[in-house]
């Protein structure tokens, strides 16, 4: 017999998220064919904690951190509930999976994804609850070949869907994963969403869990295909350059990082995402038609990768 359509099992939610992140971490640590992933549980005063896995070194990857976390209390600060008031004075527990990427190859591209539940409860009412993530690409030296895969497979994750939910969460990581002070988007995008419960907790839950199983699917061909191109100092450079731009995204707008540093999460996870090395550099711009220019020119502006034939 199914259960009703908004009955809630966190203990569910919890298992797939545990599991998704064992499985994300076993791609990885293939592919890297080095290290291993280092694991570090934690637990939060307020209530609840979380399981961070580092990989760092490896033959690939030069960071790699992919965090569970599991937390809850009674009541959510002021500056998490200022736009959504309906949740002050609610108990909330939040989970999820969150991954940032950073390999050594300047062809290789930085990935992220993130996946996550959040529900606020109060006695004699209704729970308030929605799902949340995405994932996207960003890469410094593209190739049309992999952005093309990368979209083709975020639509995989979404056409059980419904035929409109690829295109609107494209559209949505545009915008979300944009500098605005740069004028530029993060990357080549992807997928995002939040605030998810139409249609009830098994198809939100779906949607979420579809999202989830595709970005190792997503990824993991791209960083086989360029993790042996040759590379020198030149690409190197503007690699680290590059990632201060994901820095200052990071730190700026990040919904995940802001979030995590308002309700006391541990901040070694929550600033795992940065980048071990980066460089910075004043008012700098790429010489024409050379490949840093190309980035800029031709992928970091949101564009319909699928039907792009260039």
């Amino acid at each position: 017999m199914s259960r009703p359509q908004n009955e809630i099992n966190i203990s569910e939610i919890k298992d797939y998220y545990l599991d998704l992140q064992d499985r994300i971490c076993s791609g990885l640590e293939a592919e890297d064919g080095k290290v291993k992933f280092i694991e570090d549980d934690w637990e939060r005063n307020e209530g609840g904690g979380g399981r961070t896995r580092v990989l760092t070194g490896g033959n690939v990857f030069e960071q790699a951190g992919v965090n569970f976390s599991h937390v809850h209390g009674a009541n959510l600060p002021a500056s998490a509930t200022a736009h959504r008031p309906e949740l002050a004075g609610r108990e909330f527990v939040a989970m999820g999976v969150s991954l940032v990427i950073h390999p050594h190859n300047p062809y290789v591209p930085t990935s992220h994804a993130n996946v996550r539940f959040f529900m606020a409860t109060k006695k004699g009412a209704d729970p308030i609850w929605w799902f949340g993530g995405g994932f996207d690409l960003t890469p410094y030296y593209p190739f049309l070949e992999d952005v093309k895969q990368w979209h083709q497979t975020a639509k995989q994750a979404c056409d059980p869907f419904g035929q409109n939910v690829y295109p609107r969460y494209k559209k949505w990581c545009d915008e979300y994963f944009y500098l605005k002070h740069r004028g530029e988007t993060r990357g080549v995008g992807g997928l995002f969403f939040d605030d998810l419960n139409e249609g009830g907790f098994e198809h939100c839950f779906g949607l979420m869990k579809s999202v989830g199983d595709h970005y190792i699917k997503a990824y993991r061909p791209i960083v086989a295909r360029r993790k042996n191109t040759p590379y020198g100092e030149r690409e190197r450079d503007f690699q680290l350059y590059r990632r201060g731009r994901y820095v200052e995204y990071n730190l700026v707008y990040d919904r995940g990082t802001l979030f995590g540093l308002q309700t006391g999460g541990r901040t070694e996870s929550i600033l795992m995402s940065l980048p071990p090395l980066v460089k910075w550099r004043y008012n700098w711009k790429p010489e024409p038609g050379t490949p840093e220019a190309d980035l800029y020119e031709n992928y970091l502006k949101p564009r319909d990768w699928l039907g792009l034939e260039r």
